[in-house]
């Protein structure tokens, strides 16, 4: 599994998206209901029945067969579209938003899948290391040359490194079904992930990440927000504006058998209700997107800055760790090793050098963990990759971008 294989089976497969694909449909049928015009109304109303005297009976009965309609003033049908059309864009946003979200995540699970197979090579390699220095101290035990005791202390750092075998398969095991969750597989169909964790490039300054935010959807959405929210104060104030009613009917006099025609016209007049609360309620809510806009972007430079700052520390040490300390720890312990064999260090100086090897090459698997979690987040806030930023293919890999198989 390819971190590019692992985010296209999320974005066709994540229960959320397919949610969030339906809002979009759900807020285009809405558009379209709000675009309709008003039904016609039809009534019958029969009149002068079942009184007294001469209305007793039915022969006074006046019977109106009419039809009303409903006139929208104000250009309220045009301004409810608009605003259902600003609605159905800020679904789309909505998407977008928890696209890149879900992608983040996929690749940040996928670096967790990667980071864990890492962790139980080293772990293989650390038990085969441990299992190969208790060999040397049988042998020297068994030349006379250290006491007997020094095969129980290797012998528990021996099993030390089983157990953090052990360790490290059941964590592997916790975090290939939590990739598989992105896509919502109950079980991961994949036996393991392939990318390129070692690879890492230079961390280009600050600047050139912030300059890019304004691609982050979470804050291009509130262009359309903002003008979703005007668009919702222009329908409240043409809803001040009184609809007209018209109607037309025939009457029939039963009396006389005669027919005529019968005309309505009726209008509210807009005394009390101008609409007054609602007109306030939107601009009031048309301010507050201005302010939440500007929240908006200050927590994602935030979160860019805490990003960024997280992923160059993490390079710096990734490459001090892979440069000088993790060479000079399998020097020092490869040295101390064959002088112990021929007798010129104590047992404890392997077993010190040892444990200086183990801890520095988890130190640095650790550290390559970090930067490419902090890259992936990086990516999410300013919605492309770091390697792009110069306009040509970086030579380096990202931890997902090794060759599908």
């Amino acid at each position: 599994m390819t971190l590019r294989g692992a985010w296209a089976a999320a974005l066709m497969h994540n229960p959320e998206l397919a949610a969030f694909s339906w809002e979009v449909r759900a807020a285009e049928a809405r558009t379209l209901q709000a675009s309709l015009r008003p039904n016609p109304e039809i009534g019958v109303v029969v009149e002068n029945i079942g009184g007294s005297g001469s209305f007793e009976g039915a022969e006074e009965a006046e019977t109106t067969l009419g039809m009303r309609y409903l006139l929208e003033l104000g250009g309220k049908r045009q301004k409810r579209t608009d605003l259902a059309e600003l609605e159905t864009e800020m679904a789309g946003w909505d998407y977008e938003m928890r696209r890149i979200e879900v992608l983040t995540e996929v690749e940040l699970r996928f670096i967790e899948v990667l980071v864990a197979q890492r962790h139980l090579e080293l772990a293989r390699n650390n038990t085969d290391l441990s299992a190969r220095v208790l060999d040397v101290v049988d042998k020297r035990i068994k030349s006379g040359a250290i006491s007997p005791i020094e095969h129980d202390k290797q012998r528990v750092e021996t099993i030390s490194a089983r157990v953090a075998l052990e360790r490290a398969q059941r964590n592997l095991t916790v975090v290939r079904h939590r990739l598989a969750a992105t896509w919502g597989s109950r079980d991961p169909q994949f036996k393991s992930v392939s990318g390129a964790l070692e690879s890492i490039q230079p961390i280009p300054p600050i600047q050139a990440l912030a300059d890019l935010v304004s691609q982050n959807p979470d804050i291009a959405r509130w262009a359309a927000e903002i003008a979703k929210r005007r668009a919702a104060v222009k329908l409240a104030e043409s809803q001040a504006i009184p609809d007209l009613t018209t109607g037309v009917g025939v009457r029939h006099f039963k009396q006389s058998n005669d027919t005529a025609l019968v005309l309505e016209i009726s209008l509210p007049i807009p005394i009390f209700n101008r609409n007054q609360g609602n007109v306030l309620a939107a601009q009031f809510e048309s301010a507050k997107a201005i302010q939440e806009q500007k929240k908006t972007e200050v927590r994602v430079q935030t979160a860019l800055t805490g990003a960024y700052e997280e992923m160059a520390a993490s390079y710096a040490e990734a490459v001090a760790l892979r440069d000088e300390a993790l060479p000079a720890a399998q020097r020092s312990f490869d040295r101390t090793q064959e002088g112990f064999k021929r007798g010129q260090f104590d047992y404890l100086d392997v077993l010190e050098v040892q444990r200086t090897l183990f801890r520095i090459r988890g130190q640095y698997v650790d550290a390559l963990s970090t930067y490419h979690s902090a890259v992936a987040q990086v990516e999410g806030l300013i919605g492309q990759s770091i390697e792009a930023l110069d306009g040509t293919p970086s030579k380096s890999m990202k931890p997902g971008d090794a060759p599908d198989a």
